[in-house]
């Protein structure tokens, strides 16, 4: 299945979300195109993200396109969260009214849990790193309250990488991380995220290569 450019999902998103929001507004509080996809960020409100059509779901890399109405509203919460986490469209608060109040974002490679205003930390981290910062996704499956995506991390090496052995100075390079992510959503808002990303790639695009060598020495 062909992967799809983010700029084509983040459309998508937006027009389900604006579609939402058009029919719960007052006729007094309608603003521009712009304004209001600025302001997309109802991610828990399941009216605003049940408005996806079958001509923009056709846009996604969809794994099964009969999908339930409740099964729309749990994508577009996930979309919403993407959008919200790109380097060009970044909004903190945005991805973590996503989470219900005990939700929980796991980064299983590293080994960390973020929880609560925790949350808020994941995002600004990766764009310092990479402050283009960008997801493609290539496969999406939906199942009742289960979203699970592959896609890969993409960006651009321009922020200091903190390690145990000094500061990785940035170089400039283009990272294209391998990544697995699975959602688990409740009530329209997501209550784990389970985040698998392709670090040995994604350090090695960065010319950062595992020591090898220093492990076998110690035996």
């Amino acid at each position: 299945m062909k992967s799809l450019g983010w700029k084509t999902i983040v459309t998508t998103a937006a027009v389900a979300s604006l579609s939402g929001l058009a029919l719960a507004a007052a006729p007094t509080q309608a603003a521009s195109p712009v304004a209001d996809r600025a302001r997309v960020h109802a991610v828990g409100n399941s009216k605003a993200h049940a408005g996806l059509t079958p001509r923009e779901l056709s846009k996604l890399p969809l794994t099964n396109r009969h999908l339930s109405r409740h099964e729309i509203a749990n994508l577009a919460v996930v979309l919403n969260a993407y959008h919200v986490a790109e380097g060009d469209s970044l909004d903190v608060d945005a991805f973590t009214d996503s989470f219900a109040k005990d939700g929980v974002f796991n980064d299983e490679v590293a080994g960390q849990a973020y929880r609560g205003k925790a949350l808020g930390d994941v995002l600004p981290y990766m764009a310092n790193l990479f402050p283009d910062v960008h997801r493609n996704l290539k496969r999406i499956t939906v199942n009742g309250d289960e979203v699970s995506i592959e896609l890969s991390i993409q960006g651009t090496f321009e922020g200091p990488l903190q390690s145990p052995a000094g500061t990785v100075e940035p170089n400039g390079a283009k990272i294209d991380a391998p990544t697995a992510d699975f959602w688990y959503l409740r009530d329209g808002k997501v209550e784990k995220f389970n985040c698998y990303v392709g670090y040995t790639a994604m350090y090695a695009q960065m010319g950062v290569n595992l020591d090898w060598a220093s492990a076998v020495d110690k035996h």
